[in-house]
């Protein structure tokens, strides 16, 4: 039995996130495995290393899978891509050693959110970016991303159910790059809770527009308390960036 890692791009748009649900159909987890299925002939279940949330995009998401049948890299790559809705492209094959584990192996993932940020809207990038009309406050968006950097609860930024799931994680950077019309925001860490990266872009988009002052950002996590976080960004602007192992 080989172990075999994907090294995978989607278009979210369409999908109710990576998980497989009731209907695989309706996932990008479900969608791969449905297509490795009829390849092998037996029921294929994959591992990725994120589970994006409904619409939400991604550049280099990874996954891996076992499977008895002898196929090469490139045999296992063109097979995909044949029979995948074109909404899903898979980039890289790779065998390799048993061990590997798409989301116990992943130490660092990075996130990017993408806004517009003019009086009009950008009609070729509506589906990969949120609109914000106002002119956001850089200066001030970047003095309360610098509180999130570090090991923190983020229980106030996710909307995560679960009471056994550690709410601790460590956020290694936090950078926001002006590029042609778009404000860029990228999120590094060790892992991220439900919802995590969306409700902090909507909390930096609220500290930009004014409406929430920078300084707050570490009395909001200590309080735990949700209903002092900024909106949730759009699923649309996020896609996650690359994972590191």
């Amino acid at each position: 039995m080989k172990n075999y890692k994907l090294l995978i791009q989607y278009d979210g748009g369409r999908y109710k996130g990576w998980q497989r649900l009731g209907n695989g159909d309706q996932s990008i987890q479900g969608k791969i495995e449905n297509v490795l299925t009829e390849m092998v002939g037996e029921k294929i279940e994959i591992i990725g290393c994120s589970r994006t949330d409904a619409g939400v995009h991604a550049l280099s998401q990874v996954a891996n899978f076992k499977m008895n049948k002898e196929m090469t890299e490139k045999e296992v790559m063109n097979y995909l891509n044949h029979y995948l809705p074109n909404d899903i492209s898979i980039s890289k094959v790779e065998i390799v050693p048993d061990r590997f584990h798409a989301r116990y192996n992943a130490k660092d993932k990075t996130y990017v959110y993408k806004i517009w940020n003019k009086s009009y809207t950008n009609p070729f990038m509506r589906k990969y970016s949120m609109h914000i009309e106002k002119k956001l406050s850089v200066k001030r968006m970047e003095q309360a991303a610098s509180h999130f950097v570090g090991k923190h609860d983020f229980t106030a930024f996710s909307n995560a159910k679960s009471k056994k799931k550690s709410m601790i994680k460590e956020i290694y950077s936090v950078d926001i790059k002006e590029v042609e019309g778009f404000l860029e925001i990228r999120v590094s860490g060790d892992g991220f809770l439900y919802n995590m990266v969306r409700k902090i872009v909507g909390t930096l988009i609220e500290v930009g527009l004014g409406k929430i002052e920078a300084d707050a950002i570490l009395a909001i996590m200590e309080e735990k308390d949700r209903s002092l976080t900024g909106m949730m960004a759009e699923p649309n602007g996020l896609f996650l960036e690359k994972v590191k192992f």
